[in-house]
């Protein structure tokens, strides 16, 4: 149902801009994250477990565009498709929806060993941290399977999900809470929707770069190079968060061990107020982190790609890789 939302909404957008064109939605097809929901995200080890069903009727020309959620996509795409469009980023933040037994309370306020349900070991990590009087475990499904199992169930006192697919749904009144940063920090590219091309399809490329928030592209990009950088996925815990102010590119990224006890957290500032040169010629459409920005000026996209992977440097240099090594190993025993 998400998905679809996501969907529409985009297509909505391209229709206004294109009135002569005709959009036709494809019927949405299930993918490898979206059948194995025994188990966690981190341990089915496929990278592409949300895409590659979807590239697949791309490549076979099936399909010429698909909307993702834009913290699913790898940092490095597959040769030959690339991210076409980058759209105005929702509220990015994470959100805690109560069981209603528990309704007006927040996270401090829960009984201890109350149990907290998120598939994600990044939110897993830092919430443990944080509130240590808590359990976490492990709950998979969409968002309507998600909240079902939360309200038919005593297994749960809250969960975790993305405050942006809660707003997307029209269920913003069900979020009892919303972590900000100092609680915790958030996926990378998370809020944020993208649009995946055949990289070679420039009519189709340049149809939809009317779609990208050029503050969007440039905070994103910082936070995928960062990622790419740490040679970060889902089976590790790595986070971010990043501002945009008067040319001025914030980041924010850290890395966890999986029970949150080690990690290290920085930030770091870059300009990227740069006028839109005419680019065209052999850079016009290079990729950077998986994305081609036709529309966003080179020299402020290279800036913030800069800037997500100095800061990982400087994270490497701490002893990031040994923090992040034990945590997938940690993982892979599990």
């Amino acid at each position: 149902q998400l998905a679809r939302i996501q969907t529409d909404s985009v297509v909505a957008t391209l229709r206004e801009l294109y009135p002569d064109l005709r959009f036709e939605i494809a019927v949405a097809m299930a993918t490898t994250g979206d059948k194995i929901l025994d188990t966690a995200l981190s341990k089915i080890g496929e990278k592409s477990l949300f895409t590659k069903e979807l590239e697949n009727a791309l490549e076979r020309n099936e399909v010429d565009l698909v909307v993702h959620s834009l913290k699913d996509l790898p940092t490095s795409l597959p040769p030959g498709f690339t991210i076409g469009a980058v759209c105005r980023r929702e509220n990015p933040l994470d959100a805690v929806v109560f069981h209603p037994k528990n309704c007006g309370k927040t996270l401090s306020l829960l009984p201890e060993k109350s149990v907290i349900g998120t598939s994600s070991l990044r939110r897993a990590a830092q919430l443990k941290k944080k509130f240590p009087q808590l359990e976490f475990r492990d709950i998979r499904g969409n968002l309507n399977t998600r909240l079902k199992k939360l309200e038919e169930k005593e297994d749960f006192s809250a969960i975790v999900l993305a405050a942006a697919g809660l707003k997307r749904m029209g269920w913003e009144s069900r979020i009892g809470q919303l972590l900000g940063p100092e609680d915790c920090l958030y996926a990378v590219g998370q809020g944020a929707l993208a649009v995946e091309v055949r990289a070679n399809d420039h009519e189709i490329l340049n149809m939809v770069s009317a779609l990208h928030d050029a503050d969007t592209v440039l905070r994103c990009i910082a936070e995928r190079a960062f990622m790419k950088r740490l040679e970060g996925g889902c089976s590790v815990p790595v986070a971010v968060s990043t501002t945009l102010e008067d040319g001025q590119l914030y980041l924010t990224g850290a890395v966890y061990s999986l029970d949150g006890s080690d990690s290290l957290k920085e930030t770091m500032q870059t300009g990227v107020s740069y006028p839109h040169q005419n680019e065209d010629g052999p850079n016009d459409d290079v990729q950077r982190v998986g994305i081609t920005a036709k529309n966003v000026p080179g020299r402020a996209q290279e800036a913030a790609e800069s800037l997500g992977v100095e800061l990982a440097n400087l994270l490497l240099s701490k002893g990031a890789k040994h923090i992040l090594s034990v945590a997938r190993q940690l993982n892979d025993a599990r």
